[in-house]
């Protein structure tokens, strides 16, 4: 009971329910594993009181929390002041102001911003805080739009050197922008990844998340291409030459996208554009970023060059190049000056290129633009863990518990935010990330959002199942957020799919965060299906007749369009799910199947999303949205579309590989060598890649678009 009190005080589960009513209790193992990485020792039972008499201690000499939170719907909790004290304010501007005595509403009427906030308490005491002070909501979409979803690299053209670029992106925008009335283009992260090789090809795994990638940069458009002379020209001419194969490998020869040899190729050339002068414009442009970027550009150049002598994993350098302070990096820094301004000008080139990107879809009359992908984690032995040590839970990963899906669990290998040292910090890490996210975005997209309230923390060496709970202060965590979000003037998603705690999405409606409803999950369970018949302005085609349902098939009512959130992006599928065109042809199931990843019998299997696929058919039919009848793929695939038109979602995702009728799912849950995740390029229904002009020309895509364009309003 003693060691659960000092969990509790540091946001620790020492149980959780898997399901409604059914509690399982954390081991005394993972509870002092878990205190051990917050920096506490639990281990003894003389060691938990003296932790416990510490945290009183602290609590009762704390004038102020660690960081104020204010905002007009809520202002701060300043219940450890004393009565008599008096408060003062240092605005982010540099401006300080007395208020007096302490009133929670007035600081929430401060100018939004990073303050500091001073207090002075009758018997001499002092304390300063870090003070948030944040709108309530983040923005809202300007209006209802649809878009596309796609993953970047899979997105090729026929300039592209091997896989879909930010030339790429900014013809996309451009294109879609003007041609299909498109709002918005989401991504996937665009992080800079843990370089190989071989690279994990995962954008949910990367070195920093803090910078993009450079292996994105369509090359021929930084300005110092067109600068090379001489032999430097012949090089780069050989290279792109070397580029137009490997291009043709992945497009006609049924290669795999391949990152380590995209990026092999463009290293080379960016090393010719690092050599070119930069003109006095494009020098002062360089050296603004430079200062704008400041000490964490600094850090991320310095681990990219110190990771080209000793490798991408900093835990196994020399002990005295394992933090970005240490004596030995100091020493070494002087010799990797070249390297270092080499990292920071890549880093510039493609800041600059996701500029572009954002001002085209602009331009193009999209009203959102870029939605950029913020991936739950990094890497453990990246540039993020290794500049920020501080911020980052050693020996803890995060994942997912045991469920009804997983009996096992999930640890995805990546380390967690500390929330006490968050805290400490005034939450500057997590600002300064949504800040880099935000520069050149319409909207960011958060992946696995239930994180800002709590993450399953798993001890290293141990499963799973062995892990728990830990708690983030989520109305901080969502204030910064909305903070970061206004000065940007970008929407959120968040991806709130699968286990979601009670209350979690109340929380983010409130504060202006969209949620994210998949078309297939839209079900409500057990409860009896409404009556009313369906409104429509198209013929309805003949219902289809209803397949069999399998054993043990859980009656669930599909949801009506107007029992759909309208806080949401509404989509078809995702990265992580089957394309629409599989599902409607079973393709998924046999993918599965060859690859051993079915959860039951193969026949089971196969007559349950027969079931599945032949309700939502039926539904479509009687809604007058499948005109074209049944057997008719693309008339399916347009009537699920339009299906998402009836509900009132502010924002409407079409998964671009959907749009041509692709099969393959570019992740495959569970899979690591069994299937090329994240490897795949867009195709056709024979599996032929289409490049990003065929898409443009696609009467498949055009037909499909024509839906949303027609019936948005």
């Amino acid at each position: 009971m003693v060691r659960a009190r000092l969990a509790r005080l540091h946001g620790i589960a020492t149980s959780y329910e898997p399901a409604p009513g059914r509690s399982v209790l954390i081991t005394d193992d993972t509870v002092v594993a878990v205190l051990a990485a917050l920096g506490v020792d639990a281990s003894t039972p003389h060691a938990v009181r003296s932790a416990l008499a510490a945290c009183a201690e602290a609590t009762e000499a704390a004038l102020l929390p660690r960081t104020v939170v204010a905002r007009p719907a809520r202002p701060p909790d300043l219940a450890g002041l004393p009565e008599g004290s008096v408060l003062g304010v240092e605005t982010e501007d540099g401006a300080a102001q007395e208020l007096g005595a302490p009133d929670p509403a007035a600081l929430a009427r401060l100018p939004l911003g990073i303050h500091v906030l001073h207090a002075h308490s009758p018997d001499g005491r002092t304390a300063r805080a870090p003070l948030i002070v944040a709108p309530d909501r983040v923005p809202a979409p300007p209006r209802r739009s649809h878009g596309f979803l796609v993953q970047l690299y899979s997105l090729l053209s026929r300039q592209s050197w091997g896989m879909g670029d930010l030339g790429d992106l900014t013809d996309l925008a451009a294109w879609s922008g003007r041609a299909l009335g498109t709002g918005f283009v989401q991504l996937n992260p665009l992080h800079a990844a843990v370089p190989g090789p071989p690279t994990d090809p995962s954008p949910y795994r990367p070195s920093s998340r803090r910078f993009p990638d450079p292996v994105h940069l369509r090359i021929e458009h930084i300005p110092e291409y067109a600068h090379l002379t001489g032999a430097a020209r012949l090089r780069a001419d050989g290279l792109a030459a070397r580029a137009a194969a490997l291009r043709a490998g992945v497009l006609e020869g049924g290669a795999l996208i391949d990152r380590d040899a995209v990026w092999a190729l463009k290293c080379e050339a960016l090393e010719l554009l690092w050599k070119v002068p930069l003109g006095p414009g494009r020098r002062a442009e360089y050296c603004d970023f430079l200062a704008e970027q400041g000490q964490a550009l600094e850090d991320h150049a310095t681990w990219c060059a110190i990771a080209e002598r000793h490798g991408p994993d900093w835990r196994g350098w020399p002990a005295g190049l394992r933090a970005p302070r240490a004596v030995g990096v100091a020493r070494l820094r002087p010799q990797l000056l070249d390297r270092i301004d080499f990292h920071c000008r890549l880093a510039w080139f493609t800041d600059q290129q996701l500029a572009g990107a954002q001002r085209a879809a602009r331009e193009a009359g999209m009203g959102i633009g870029l939605v950029h992908d913020l991936a739950v984690g990094v890497h453990p032995s990246g540039a993020d863990t290794w500049a920020q040590q501080d911020a980052f839970a050693a020996g803890m990963s995060i994942g997912a518990p045991p469920d009804a899906f997983n009996a096992r669990g999930q640890d995805w290998g990546l380390p967690p935010w500390r929330p006490d040292a968050l805290a400490a910090a005034g939450y500057a890490p997590y600002r300064e990330l949504l800040r880099q996210l935000l520069r050149h975005a319409g909207a960011l997209r958060i992946d696995h959002v239930m994180g800002l309230f709590r993450l399953w923390w798993v001890p290293e060496g141990r499963p799973p199942t062995e892990g728990t709970y830990v708690r983030y202060d989520g109305e901080a965590m969502l204030s910064v957020l909305a903070l970061e979000a206004h000065r940007a003037g970008a929407a959120v998603i968040g991806e709130d799919l699968g286990t979601v705690e009670p209350g979690v999405r109340g929380a983010l409606a409130e504060r202006g965060v969209l949620g994210t409803s998949v078309l297939w999950f839209e079900r409500d369970y057990g409860e009896p299906a409404p009556q009313a018949a369906p409104a429509s302005a198209r013929t309805p085609a003949p219902t289809p007749p209803p397949a069999p349902a399998p054993e043990s098939a859980a009656p669930a009512r599909i949801l009506a369009p107007d029992e759909w959130r309208s806080a949401c992006l509404a989509t078809v599928t995702t990265h992580d799910l089957p394309p629409t065109a599989a599902r409607l042809t079973g393709e998924d199931v046999a993918l599965r199947e060859r690859l051993g990843l079915l959860a039951g019998p193969p026949e089971r299997e196969r007559s349950r999303a027969r079931y599945e696929l032949s309700e939502w058919l039926r539904e479509l039919a009687r809604r007058g949205l499948l005109p074209e009848g049944a057997g008719d793929e693309e008339g399916a695939v347009r009537a699920v579309h339009r299906f998402l038109l009836r509900t009132p979602a502010r924002m409407i995702g079409v998964w671009l590989p959907d749009a041509v009728g692709d099969r393959r799912p570019q992740n495959l849950p569970g899979t690591w060598e069994e299937y090329p995740n994240w490897r795949v390029p867009i195709a056709g229904p024979d599996g032929r890649p289409h490049t990003l002009e065929e898409l443009a020309a696609s009467p498949r895509l055009h037909a499909l678009m024509r839906e949303l364009s027609d019936g948005q309003y």
